[in-house]
């Protein structure tokens, strides 16, 4: 199945141009006089129709491609990326009390006005339904799939229970229909594979699913990290023009991203670097 499939109304489309809707009639405002006799009533413009996120064509033997870092030449643009994790078995311990999310990190990126990707869980979404739908509804973010339950596609991978090649195609859909049943709108056709785990079996597995596989090149080491100082250090010793930096948006497992955010942002723009999303990395 395509993306567009996957993503259902979420997109107005995937890889392929969309075509303009056909102009409506504007309505007369209130109090304003009508046309005179004989007068031609000047065409209505045609809707803007948003472009459709980029996509890469698929790999050798129809395998699923797969995007890392673009050296961008001296443009200094970099993609923060979010992961927010959550297994489709953990929700016994959201019961508990215990936060998968991460409200502060996301305002600040807003404070900030820092342009992010956050790759997520259909499990994460259907747990905070609220979030989703705002970070979906903000233009500065797109949100990416990041599977349904952050099993690992392939194995070993840091001790993920392991998806079925013949479920992965579904797992994915999973996550895309939550993000939808959340209301989230700016949905792009990208996923990050669990652990970063992935090999050619589940790249042929997830063909169907008509993704782009999105990876990095800088890993913050956020994920259990207690020291933000250390973290927002590993980061700015390893953006690069073009880069994708892997962060968390998951406050029990990456207890101090917010912080390391508020020094990360500031030192990278002195530098001269822009904050981009992935779908516009992708465009260059």
């Amino acid at each position: 199945m395509a993306a567009l499939g996957l993503l259902g109304a979420a997109l107005l489309g995937c890889g392929t141009q969309a075509a303009e809707t056909a102009p409506t009639k504007e309505p007369t405002a209130a109090g304003s006089p009508p046309p005179r006799a004989g007068a031609t009533a000047a065409a209505p413009k045609p809707a803007r129709v948003p472009a459709a996120p980029p996509t890469m064509a698929p790999g050798p033997g129809g395998l699923t491609p797969v995007y890392e870092r673009r050296a961008t030449g001296t443009e200094k643009v970099v993609a923060l990326t979010f992961d927010a994790d959550m297994t489709a078995d953990q929700g016994p311990r959201a019961a508990r009390g215990e936060r998968f999310d991460n409200p502060e990190l996301i305002a600040t990126l807003r404070r900030l006005s820092v342009d992010a990707t956050v790759f997520m869980t259909g499990r994460w979404a259907e747990e905070y339904p609220d979030q989703a739908r705002s970070i979906g509804g903000d233009p500065r973010f797109e949100i990416a799939n990041h599977s349904y339950s952050h099993y690992a596609f392939a194995s070993p991978c840091y001790g993920l229970p392991t998806v079925p090649g013949p479920d992965m195609t579904a797992d994915v859909q999973r996550a895309f229909d939550a993000f939808r049943d959340a209301g989230a709108v700016n949905v792009v056709p990208y996923f990050r594979f669990p652990g970063g785990c992935y090999d050619d079996a589940a790249l042929r597995a997830l063909a169907p699913a008509g993704v782009t596989a999105v990876q990095w090149d800088v890993v913050s080491g956020d994920a259990f990290a207690k020291d933000a100082d250390a973290v927002a250090d590993q980061v700015l010793d390893g953006v690069r023009p073009g880069s994708l930096v892997v962060m968390h948006c998951t406050r029990s497992a990456a207890p101090v991203t917010e912080r390391a955010i508020r020094r990360i942002v500031p030192e990278l723009r002195a530098r001269g670097y822009r904050f981009v999303k992935v779908s516009e990395l992708m465009s260059r």
